[in-house]
């Protein structure tokens, strides 16, 4: 089909439809000679007449009839979808994406998954965790979660939290069995929860920065009796008193306020940028992925 003619369609369905050039031109907000030029060049490129016009009567031909009939209905799908659209960008519904570490997801997007439900009753959320950089586009994510440093430039970002710091903890129990560290270098008498990267293959090495003036960074390899690809295992490795672990200060705090975790080693702790929402850099975000960050930023800011 020759895509030149849906908009001369669309004018002959207008006029059909009001059997009067006059009510057909003032509703559209057109001159009458606009449309009868554009009616002419649809009859010249098909070759066929679809109106009969006196001064004082309209009405269609055979052949304008059987194509307003096959016609009218096409345009109306077309109109109806159109307005889905619209109110789809004002509205969030719809499946809602998000690829996301696990620390993001437990402590920055589940503790209010109530009030995204009651905010927004159309909108369903998937989350796909994964402690990998993922590429959200081809992945089919709508948006991402991830440690601010670890961001592609071409995203649109949005801070949801605090810096990180990595904080070194233990027990009450541990420590009334060992001596707290003073130095990093002091881990090696230490029993260290290691935690193996699903991604790499690897055991974490533990990161710091040294105090100021001469700061600087650098990792340490933990050496202990247990390791683990799991955050929870490893947190409840510590509390029983295994051992220390190093782990991100918002999957601790809970531990560190109880006393049930004793932070060490805190003028070494290693800041990071926080965790951000990002998604592909775009005119019209939807409105779905808008209504998730605004929540999130809300949240961080109470």
């Amino acid at each position: 089909m020759d895509p030149s003619l849906l908009p001369a369609l669309a004018w002959f369905t207008h006029i059909a439809t009001h059997r009067s050039f006059t009510k057909a031109a003032n509703e559209a907000g057109v001159s009458k000679a606009a449309l009868s030029q554009s009616l002419k060049t649809l009859e010249r490129q098909l070759d066929v007449k679809l109106l009969y016009r006196t001064t004082r009567d309209m009405s269609l031909t055979e052949d304008g009839q059987r194509l307003f009939d096959s016609v009218s209905p096409a345009l109306g799908i077309i109109e109806r979808s159109l307005r889905e659209l619209s109110a789809a960008g004002g509205a969030p519904s719809g499946l809602l994406r998000i690829s996301t570490s696990h620390v993001a997801a437990k402590y920055l997007i589940q503790p209010h998954l109530a009030e995204l439900g009651r905010r927004y009753p159309e909108l369903k959320l998937e989350l796909m965790m994964d402690d990998r950089l993922s590429n959200i586009v081809a992945e089919g994510a709508d948006a991402g979660i991830r440690l601010g440093e670890s961001l592609a430039e071409h995203m649109i970002a949005v801070p949801i939290s605090p810096k990180i710091e990595l904080v070194v903890a233990g027990s009450p129990a541990y420590f009334e069995r060992n001596p707290i560290p003073r130095t990093p270098t002091d881990l090696a008498s230490h029993n260290c929860v290691g935690f193996r990267s699903m991604a790499t293959g690897a055991i974490h090495g533990w990161e710091f920065t040294s105090p100021e003036p001469e700061s600087h960074e650098f990792s340490v390899s933990p050496q202990g009796s247990f390791i683990t690809n799991d955050d929870e295992a490893m947190i409840d490795a510590a509390l029983q008193g295994v051992g220390l672990v190093q782990h991100m200060d918002i999957a601790l705090r809970q531990h560190l306020e109880s006393g049930r975790l004793i932070p060490v080693l805190q003028d070494w702790s290693r800041p990071f940028p926080g965790f951000y929402i990002y998604a592909p850099s775009r005119d019209q975000m939807p409105a779905k992925v808008r209504a998730l960050i605004d929540l999130l930023v809300e949240m961080r800011s109470a």
